[in-house]
């Protein structure tokens, strides 16, 4: 730097220091290479020749090991995760870049929820109640759901007690009876279901907030519409389980990427639940 600008205080400006320190740190320097690096022609410093010849052996130096790190990088796998669509539109994703802020390996995520072929994940993300044969679990939370409705269906009705969802079409999921159940009450007669069987939870949660019913959804991977009062929540009964989300990876895989993510997995769960 001071050769280019040729004096300690045009180095000193293009470093954002004081003149006093970089005359400091060159002593500093000298005392510890044993002979000096610069001599004085006027105004102006010159560096020696022994001083030309170590810079660029320096500046050599550094552009190797600049150019190990980016083949490193660029040759670095990225970790495979697989998870269901909507966990992995409303819960996963939006926090993937806090991840890789904080350090962690790339990743390239896909919608799947097939793990009969264990070769074709890193980290798999399932539902179900655990005893993956080939498999190690790492459990995030129970899969939670609740009845929702948009305010404009709802209007001037009540929907105070598991009895009164009688009143509106239902959209179809296979644990109503398990909600019913965990509310304590029986399924009432003549419950009207919706005639279309949409195959995933968006489309469910894309029907509801359309009023065209009253769905059962989890409270955690849709809270984004009932903090934007798309979709109300009357009922206070939440069934919680009796499947639960979980991390999966091949029985033995001791590799530290895949581990750490799915420890980072566990720490998310953790703090959007405090």
């Amino acid at each position: 730097m001071c050769v280019s600008v040729g004096s300690f205080a045009g180095a000193a400006d293009r470093l954002a220091l004081t003149p006093a320190a970089v005359s400091l740190r060159i002593r500093s320097l000298e005392a510890e290479l044993g002979q000096p690096l610069f001599t004085r022609a006027g105004r102006r410093v010159v560096p020696t020749a022994a001083a030309v010849a170590l810079a660029c052996e320096v500046r050599n130096a550094l552009d190797h090991l600049n150019n190990a790190l980016d083949a490193f990088r660029a040759g670095t796998t990225p970790l495979r995760v697989t998870a269901p669509p909507t966990f992995a539109s409303r819960w996963l994703a939006p926090r993937l870049s806090g991840y890789r802020a904080a350090g962690g390996a790339s990743i390239e995520l896909d919608i799947s929820s097939d793990v009969r072929d264990p070769t074709a994940f890193d980290v798999a993300i399932r539902t179900g109640r655990g005893g993956w044969d080939g498999l190690d679990e790492y459990p995030l939370m129970p899969v939670d759901v609740t009845p929702m409705v948009a305010p404009n269906l709802l209007g001037s009705r009540t929907l105070a007690a598991p009895e009164d969802l009688a009143n509106f079409d239902l959209l179809p999921h296979p644990d109503w009876a398990k909600w019913f159940a965990r509310a304590e009450r029986s399924m009432p007669g003549g419950l009207r279901f919706a005639s279309v069987d949409y195959s995933i939870f968006e489309l469910i949660a894309n029907a509801a907030v359309g009023g065209l019913g009253v769905a059962l959804l989890s409270p955690t991977l849709f809270r984004s519409l009932l903090e934007d009062r798309l979709l109300v929540a009357p009922l206070a009964t939440v069934l919680k389980g009796p499947d639960w989300y979980f991390a999966l990876i091949r029985e033995g895989d001791q590799r530290p990427a895949a581990r750490s993510f799915c420890d980072w997995l566990r720490e998310e769960v953790q703090r959007s639940q405090d």
